[in-house]
This record gives C-alpha cells, structure tokens and sequence, in this order.
C-alpha cells in the first residue's frame, strides 16, 4: 500500500517541473527560435498574446460593437479576481498592449489607468501579473535567459545568472545582430524584433562578455560555447523574476534605488571599486520586472526623483543605475491613479512631461445592473454563506442602489432615473430606440467615475449576515437597511446633500422591489396552469366568435350566446388595451393562431408574452379575494385559506428561489399593502 506521503507526492508533475527547468547550451537555444521564434518576443507582444490566447467574444451594445476578452474572466482562478462589466475599457487597454507589440509607439508610454476607489483597477494589474506568471509555465508563452559559467583558477566553476533575465540574442554583438536575426528568420515574423535590435547587454554582462571574450582572443564563438549556458525562466512575483511592483512609502524611507538597484558595499572589498558591475545588486523593481511588467500601484503619489527613472524607462526603455551607464529594459509599464492624484497631475506645470508620455484609460464603476449583480454573487452565494438563507433580490436591490448613485439625472424631462438604469441594462421602453440609449450615454459629464464602491455595498452585505438581525434569512430591507445608517459615517460622503440624495435613490428601490415582490406573488397566486388554460380557451372562443360574428355555446347550459364582452374587456384591461384599440387586438390574436395552424403548430398561451400576462393578472384578480391574502395581516386564518396560502408559499419556495422563512416575509410584506389597499396591477 502506497503511504501518504507517496500518494502525496503522485501529485506533483515532475515531468513539467523538467521542462521549466531546462538548460542547454547557445547553439540548442538557436535551435530553438528557428522552431519557435515566439520565444523571443518584446514583453508587449507576449502580454498581448496571453490575452488573445483566451479568446475572444464580440457582441453588439447600443450599435456598437465590443470585445470581450475571456481573459478578464479569470478563469484559470476559478474567477476569484473576475472583472465586470468593463468590456469597453478592457477593449482600450488591449488596443494599447496590440499598437505597442507592433511597435506603433505605445510601448513608449506608461498606462495608467484611472478611476474611483474600488473600480477594478488593481485588480486588472493583477490579473496582467498573474496571467504572465501562468503563461511562462506553458510552451506558448516559453521565454528563455542565460547564465555566465566561469572557471575558477581551483579548477571549480561560478556561474553568474543575467541578473535582470536578458534575452540570450543579446549576446550576439549589435554590429551583426540584424544578419544574424536575419539567418534566424526573425525578420520575416509578424511582430517586429526592434526590441532586439536596439538592446545592449546589462553592466555586468557586458563585463564578462568583454572579460570572456578577450580569454579566448576575439574568438566570440568559442565563448559562448564555453561560458554560455541558457535557462528557461518562470515569472513570478514571489521570486522576483519578471514581475515588479512598486508602491510609494514614506518619502524619508525611500529612494530611487528602490528602482534601479543599490550598490553591494560588502563586494566592494572584494572587486576593489564601487564603479564594478559585479560589486552591484541590479535588484530594483525595474530590473526585477525587465521582459515582463512592473506595477506602480498610486503612481501618481510618487516624488519626483522617482518620476524621471518613470520617464526614461518608459520613452528610452533605460534606466540609470549609481555609477553606470544606462541599462536596457523592456517592461510593460502600468500604474495606476484615483481621482484626486490625476486633477494634482492636471494642474501641475511640472508634470507635463509625465502626462505627454502616459496613455490614460478610464475604469469607471459598472453602470450595467446585471454586470453589478455578479460582483456580488461572486461572494454572496449559497457555496460561500452557509447556514444563512439569502432571500431572493436581495443582491440584486443592492446592486440597484449602487448603479443608481452613478448615474446621472437624464437630461430629458420624461424619463426617471430608474427607466434609466433599465435601459442601460438592456430592458426595452416603449418609444426608446438604441440610439436614443446611445444619446442618454453621450450627452453625460463624468457618468460612472462618482457614486457608491462596489466595496461599501460588500462591507454591508458582510454586515447584514453577522449583525444577527436575521438568524438565518437576510432579506432586502435588512440588507438596504445596513446601507443607509452606514451612509451616515461613509468617509468618502462630502456633504448632506449627497447623503440625502443617496438616501432618495434607496426610497426607489424600495418602490421598485414592492413592484417586484407584488408581480411574483401575484404570478405565484395565478399560478395554475389548468385554470389559465381553461381562462384562455374561454378567452379565445368569445374572441374567435366576435371576429367571425358567431356566437358561442355556453359549456353548461348548451345555448348559443353571444360573445363575452365584459370577460374579454376585463382581460385585455389588464394590459393596457383601450376600447379603441381591441378590435385590433382580438385580430391580432387570431391572425397569430391562424398563422401558427399553417405551420402545424399548436396555440400555447405561453408563446404570447402580453397575453399570459393579461391573463395571470385576471386570474390574480379572481383568486385573491377566495385566498384573502389581506387576512395574514390579522393572523387570523381558516384552514381552507391557510391551505391556500401554504400553495402559493411552495411557488414562490419552487419557482423564484426562496425558502419557507423568506416566503412567509414576502407574502406578509405583500400582504400588509393588500390590507392598506395599495395593489397595483402592473
């Protein structure tokens, strides 16, 4: 029997661990940029690559046509850090890693991206970071370096890894590097190899090169042979290999070798001078990052000393260590920025130079109600909270009040704020055509970049399930609730106002979950199907006989009468079908049964939405006062009612996701408007 500890270990894969491992010799290194000359592209054109490796989806929205990147899904991670939402701003921010692989001159720019607390944008950096990390362990997103093997005078051998992992092609010497690249078929390939064109080798490369090559009298080939040994590389921000991240401190407890590497004063000893590329520790972040990407996480916080290495790394793709000359890097460059940081760097005159070298790409917050919903039941669901019922739309009117304070008051007299957010997430108003969606977006100031963080309504989710306000069942009004007695020490409030508005926006949803919770008990309460069935089929006989001008035969006495006005008025009611307009109507229905019998189809009341609709609300009409739903108010309740009622419960347990605790609070909920007579057909 295997022991734990082998069964343990069947777990590791060893036969990957060797691949990524690799080590061979210069020669097996050409060897394999003729079979794959992917392995040498610019730290843009991998990164770029590693989105587009996911693919891709396109979908119209509003006329306009957008990419959505499966990247962003995160599902590699089982969506942990999965972004929302944000499809046009993510398709900005591919656009830009695409024009720098191609070398159109974005990869002379720092992108920053830029928006409220809690938009998602560190959250997009790190999901740039820990893809690149998971893509360098697959053969796609291969990447090779080199180390320096150098024999010692006790006949044993040190080996000096490239501390920033260079590009092995980099040995080739610049006066011949083009033919050589040439002869390698890189200068056929898609992408452009000016990234290995215009580099030099790193200080201390550069040194054993020249150290090495003069052992061997010139003779470069025997060198490499002899004292070149290259490596695959993993990036990993843990170890340091290819991912950097920098983040301001306090300024006395920081400088700018924090970017670009210190001098090692205990080497200095050893190699005699401080000006020594081997008495140096090339560990900044840029170095770190080189062929990969670096973070500046509130970049704009920097000083200013830290802003020229910024500058120059991103326009030269250099930057200056103590001592030495410029060293070649080749880094994607991202940061990111809050509102206030971006209106200092507008109004400061001696950021100019900054703001002509970056690209700046808006993460507004969601606007899209759906899109919001799913950031929260990423975290509030059954697999995550346990032994806690989450009652149906309590996320969801959550998620309402969040979008409703971002957007913007529509500059059109006849439209609210909520048909706003309706439209945006996609629902149809009558006399509102795409374009006119289009309109309500462009004719915004600063629509998304102000209003509540996704984080504020998370921490009162949070609230509401350990408050204890509810043992086992949180529902809207809890939730909604938590939301506004936190509005009254938000730190990120400014004024009475604002709170007073935000606190407006959450009388709206209330309204509109009254609306909502009345149509689903109302739809559970006429939810018979063999009695909407028999309501239709009487429906349709009186219609079929008023257009024909027949009359129809009553089912119980067997006389022909004529057809049911006051039946079919009462229906069509319901819908908003004037008496002008239900000749149409009735007609409308009937060409509709005909057209379905020419296909050899069958009439389905469930195939027409207005007329399901109109009929479940008769029938909720005719139901309601046999049930006397208001009499749960009183909590005096017959057993025949009661049996009723329990029916309804189960549809709304089966049909609309709540348990037997929420089902109760719904009905009483509704049932406390049907006792003040505030029942509104919809």
């Amino acid at each position: 029997m295997d022991s734990m500890l082998s069964n343990i270990a069947k777990l590791h894969k060893i036969d990957e661990y060797q691949d990524l491992m690799w080590t061979g010799t210069f020669e097996d290194y050409l060897d394999t940029v003729r079979k794959n000359p992917k392995v040498v592209r610019s730290s843009f054109q991998r990164v770029y690559d590693m989105v587009l490796a996911q693919g891709n989806v396109e979908y119209i929205d509003n006329k306009k046509k957008i990419t959505s990147y499966h990247f962003f899904r995160d599902e590699a991670d089982g969506g942990r850090d999965a972004v929302f939402g944000l499809d046009i701003s993510l398709m900005k921010l591919v656009n830009v890693l695409k024009s720098a692989a191609y070398a159109y001159g974005t990869e002379k720019r720092v992108i920053l991206l830029h928006g409220p607390v809690g938009s998602s944008k560190s959250t997009i950096v790190r999901l740039l970071k820990k893809g690149v990390e998971r893509y360098t362990r697959t053969n796609d997103g291969a990447l090779y370096t080199f180390e320096w093997v150098i024999p010692q005078a006790n006949g044993t051998t040190e080996v000096f890894a490239s501390p920033i992992h260079e590009e092995p092609l980099l040995l080739i010497p610049r006066e011949w590097r083009k033919q050589a690249l040439e002869k390698l078929g890189l200068l056929s390939v898609d992408y452009p190899v000016t990234h290995i064109l215009s580099k030099d080798l790193s200080p201390p490369s550069r040194y054993y090169f020249q150290e090495l090559l003069r052992v061997h009298n010139g003779n470069w080939e025997a060198m490499v042979r002899n004292h070149v040994r290259v490596k695959r590389i993993v990036f990993s921000e843990q170890d340091r290999v290819g991912i950097g991240t920098f983040q301001p401190k306090d300024e006395k407890n920081q400088d700018s070798t924090e970017l670009t590497g210190d001098i090692n004063y205990r080497k200095i000893a050893e190699y005699g001078s401080d000006s020594d590329p081997r008495a140096f520790n090339f560990d900044g972040e840029f170095c770190v990052a080189n062929r990969g990407i670096i973070e500046f996480v509130e970049v704009l916080k920097l000083d200013v000393a830290f802003l020229y290495d910024l500058l120059g790394a991103s326009q030269e793709h250099k930057i200056k260590p103590k001592k030495f000359a410029q060293t070649d890097i080749d880094e994607v460059i991202i940061g990111h920025t809050n509102e206030p940081e971006y209106k200092k760097l507008q109004s400061n005159e001696f950021m100019e130079a900054l703001r002509d070298r970056t690209i700046k790409i808006d993460i507004p917050y969601i606007t899209k109600l759906t899109e919001e919903i799913r950031i929260y039941a990423r975290d509030f669901n059954s697999k995550n909270v346990r032994g806690i019922h989450i009652a149906p739309h309590t996320i969801e009117m959550a998620a309402m009040w969040a979008i409703l304070t971002r957007l913007e008051e529509p500059k059109k007299h006849n439209l609210s704020l909520m048909q706003k957010l309706k439209l945006y997430d996609g629902k149809s108003l009558p006399g509102y055509t795409q374009d006119n969606i289009k309109e309500l977006r462009k004719e915004t100031q600063r629509e998304g970049m102000e209003g509540i963080s996704p984080r504020y309504v998370q921490d009162k989710l949070s609230n509401a399930l350990v408050s204890g306000k509810a043992e086992t069942c949180i529902n809207p009004f809890i939730v909604m609730n938590e939301l506004e007695s936190g509005l009254r020490n938000h730190s990120l409030i400014s004024s009475e106002d604002q709170r007073k508005r935000y606190r407006e926006h959450l009388s709206l949803v209330k309204q509109e979950y009254e609306d909502i919770v009345k149509n689903e008990v109302q739809r559970a309460i006429s939810a018979d199907e063999d009695a909407i069935t028999r309501l239709c089929a009487n429906y349709i006989d009186n219609v079929k006989a008023y257009t024909q001008r027949e009359k129809v035969r009553n089912r119980y006495t067997g006389q022909d009468e004529e057809p049911d006005e006051r039946l079919m008025r009462s229906i069509e009611e319901k819908i908003d079908i004037p008496e002008g307009r239900k000749e149409d109507f009735r007609r409308e229905i009937m060409n509709y049964i005909g057209a379905l019998a020419i296909d050899g189809r069958q009439f389905d009341f469930r195939t027409n939405e207005r007329l399901h609709k109109a009929l479940e609300l008769k029938l909720f009409e005719d139901q309601k006062d046999s049930i006397k739903l208001s009499s749960l108010v009183s909590n005096v309740i017959d057993r025949e009612t009661q049996e009723k009622i329990d029916i309804v419960k189960q549809r709304l347990i089966k049909n609309y996701g709540y348990n037997e605790e929420s089902a109760t609070d719904v009905l009483n909920f509704v049932a406390s408007i049907f006792a003040r007579g505030d029942v509104k057909s919809k």
